[in-house]
Order: structure tokens, then C-alpha cells, then sequence
């Protein structure tokens, strides 16, 4: 296991943790998901679990993760999408970025971004909604609605456009030459 983060803190607390839980099969390593320091078709899975809103260049990631996979490899990724473009102040804020809110891609553009890197059979195996009123009351969600200047109604109909989503994808295993190449040998 290859974990990545940018933070050399991360990278010392991921480390502590493995050696009190006596992991020997694990490595962590400082790098940007943008440029993996993983070597090319290393890799057979790549998880992720919401951090790509974080990368301002999606495209790059999921590129990346293409790279380092080997033929057959698989992603599984989950991230929160907008079923509808969120309002300006959403995207304009600071609060909402650190959020993933922000960062957030609509779900056609960040399924077609993952297909456009590669990948095949890009499937959503989940989608999720979440509880606006659970939500709501959250301490840093408010922050956030103050931050923004909007209404509780406003901060409610924007909830209902944003889903969590665990999206599937697979490296194809590999691509047999075309008639056209194989006259070239």
C-alpha cells in the first residue's frame, strides 16, 4: 500500500500510525496528486475519498491516476458533485473550497473528466444526498452560510444540488494493435 499526501505532517502521523499498528506493507510518501510520485503502470487500485475538489486541475489527477496504473488497474474514487452549477458565492468562497464544496465539478463534466483521461466502464456505484437538516447544524456549516451571506432556504436549495458519489472506473488491460501499425513492423 502507497499512501500519498502533500504535507510532510501527514506523512509523519501516517507513518507513526503504521508502525504503532505494526504495518509492514505500507509506505507513505510527499507528493501532489497532480504529479504522483509513483512510477508508470505501478499500481493496481487507487482510492480516494474527497480530495480531488481539493485540485483545481481534475483533469491532471485523473490523468495521473491512469498513469500509474497497470492495464486492468482499477480506480475508486468518492467526491461531492453539483447536479446543477452552484451559486457564485459558493465558488468564490475561501470557507467553501477548504469545504469541497467549491472545488466541486458538476457530476456530468466529472464523469466525462474520468473518461476523457482513459478510463472505461466509469460507473456511479453510489450516490448519496445528504440530511440538509443534520447538516445544517453543523458549527462549520454555518460558518460557512454566514461567511457566504445566505439565507438558511438559500443554504437549502443549494444542498439539494450537491451528491456524494463513489465512481468506478477501470484502466483498460490493454489495446491490441490496429491493422495500420502492424504494416509498419
Amino acid at each position: 500500500v502507497i499512501g500519498v499526501d502533500m504535507t510532510p505532517e501527514m506523512i509523519d502521523r501516517a507513518r507513526r500510525n503504521a508502525q504503532a499498528g505494526n504495518y509492514s506493507n505500507v509506505e507513505f510518501r510527499l507528493g501532489e496528486i497532480e504529479n504522483l510520485p509513483v512510477a508508470n503502470e505501478e499500481v493496481d487500485v487507487i482510492i480516494s475519498n474527497c480530495v480531488i475538489n481539493l485540485s483545481p486541475d481534475k483533469a491532471r489527477v485523473f490523468r495521473e491516476a491512469f498513469r500509474v496504473l497497470k492495464p486492468g488497474g482499477r480506480l475508486m474514487v468518492a467526491d461531492l458533485v453539483w447536479l446543477k452549477e452552484p451559486p457564485a458565492t459558493v465558488r468564490q468562497s475561501i470557507e467553501a473550497y477548504t469545504g469541497c464544496l467549491a472545488g466541486a465539478m458538476l457530476k456530468d463534466d466529472y464523469l466525462a473528466t474520468i473518461r476523457a483521461a482513459g478510463f472505461d466502464d466509469v460507473q456511479v456505484v453510489e450516490e448519496t444526498s445528504y440530511p440538509l437538516d443534520e447538516i445544517l447544524d453543523d458549527p462549520t456549516v454555518q460558518a460557512i452560510i454566514e461567511g457566504l451571506g445566505i439565507t438558511r432556504e438559500d443554504a437549502i436549495e443549494t444542498g439539494r444540488a450537491m451528491l456524494s458519489v463513489k465512481v468506478w472506473a477501470q484502466k483498460p488491460a490493454g489495446v491490441l494493435p490496429t491493422i495500420r501499425s502492424l504494416t509498419r513492423a
